[in-house]
C-alpha cells in the first residue's frame, strides 16, 4: 500500500494511492498517519479499505511527508563504497550514524531554501524507512519485521557547515526542508527485498547519481540491528540509509546547487520527487 499525506503545510490529511495511481483521501476513516498507525495491525486495517470508495484528492494538491509525529530522524553516512571513496573517507567498519533535525523534514516536492550565503549545498538520494514496532537489541534476522514501510529521501547537505564547522555532520544536515521524504510510504508487503531498490538523482535533467541499494555496505536489516544496540527505535521513527556515489562534493572540481536548480529523484516503486532550489 502507498500511504501519503496531502494538503498545505501543517494541514495535511491522510491518503493512499489506488490501483490506478490516483490519490484517495482517507481522512473520513483515519485522523492522520501518526506513529501508532505504523503498527502491523493498523497497517492491516488500512490495507482492507476499498480505496475506490474513498474521495479523490484534487490533482495538483501538495504532498507532505507521508508520516506525521516522527520523533527521531536518524541517518547513516558513507554506506556505499564508491561514495566513501569519492568523499576521501575510509570504508567504515561500522555504520556511520548521525541525526537530522525534525524540522528538516519536508514534502517530496517542496522547494529547498538554500541557507544564506551558502556556496556548498549538495544532494543525496537515499532509501528511507519508517519503524513500525519498537526496536531494542534486535537480531539481523528479525530486523525487517520491525519496519512499517519504505520511502524515497533526499539528504540535502550544506557541506561547509557539515565539514568545516567543528566536524559535526548534523549542522550541515538540519536546515529547514533539508529532509524531503515521499511521495508515499510503501508498506513492506510491497517491498520483497529492500536491497533491490534503484536510486537516481538528476540536477537540471542531468543524471548525477545512479545506483542501487544492492551496493550498500550495511544492509537495511544490519542498520536496524546496529542502531537498536545503542538506542531504542520507536514506531514512526525515520531512518535514511546512505547515498550512492555522484554527490557534488565528490566531483572534480566540486559542483554544488545554485538557486533555480531543479532536482529530480526516483526510487523505482518508491516514486519520484521534484525540488526547486530557491
Amino acid at each position: 500500500m502507498k500511504l501519503l499525506r496531502h494538503g498545505t503545510i501543517g494541514q495535511e490529511r491522510p491518503g493512499a494511492m489506488d490501483a490506478r495511481g490516483q490519490a484517495r483521501d482517507l481522512s473520513l476513516l483515519v485522523p492522520d498517519f501518526t506513529p501508532e498507525w505504523m503498527a502491523p495491525e493498523k497497517l492491516a486495517a488500512l490495507a482492507a479499505i476499498d480505496l475506490e470508495r474513498m474521495p479523490l484528492v484534487s490533482a495538483g494538491t501538495r504532498l507532505g511527508a507521508p508520516v506525521s509525529g516522527i520523533r527521531q530522524f536518524v541517518a547513516v553516512g558513507l554506506n556505499y563504497r564508491k561514495h566513501a571513496e569519492e568523499a576521501g573517507m575510509p570504508i567504515p567498519v561500522e555504520p556511520v550514524v548521525f541525526t537530522k533535525a525534525l524540522t528538516s523534514i519536508g514534502g517530496p516536492n517542496d522547494d529547498i531554501a538554500m541557507p544564506a550565503g551558502s556556496t556548498a549545498t549538495d544532494w543525496e538520494v537515499e532509501l528511507g524507512f519508517i519503524v513500525g514496532r519498537t526496536c531494542r537489541n534486535v537480531a539481523v534476522a528479525d530486523a525487517l519485521t520491525h519496519i512499517a514501510g519504505y520511502c524515497l529521501a533526499n539528504d540535502v547537505s550544506e557541506r561547509d557547515w557539515q565539514m568545516k564547522r567543528n566536524g559535526q555532520w548534523s549542522k550541515g544536515k538540519s536546515f529547514d526542508g533539508f529532509g524531503p521524504i515521499g511521495p508515499w510510504l510503501l508498506t513492506t508487503d510491497e517491498v520483497p527485498d529492500p536491497q533491490n531498490i534503484p536510486l537516481e538523482l538528476k540536477v537540471n535533467g542531468v543524471v548525477m547519481q545512479s545506483g542501487s541499494t544492492a551496493d550498500q555496505i550495511f544492509s537495511v536489516a544490519e542498520v536496524v540491528s546496529y542502531l537498536s544496540q545503542f538506542m531504542t527505535l520507536l514506531p514512526g521513527d525515520l531512518v535514511i540509509t546512505g547515498t550512492p556515489a555522484g554527490v557534488g562534493l565528490g566531483m572534480k572540481p566540486p559542483r554544488f546547487l545554485q538557486r533555480g536548480d531543479v532536482m529530480e529523484l526516483s526510487g523505482g516503486p518508491l516514486g519520484i520527487q521534484h525540488q526547486c532550489v530557491i
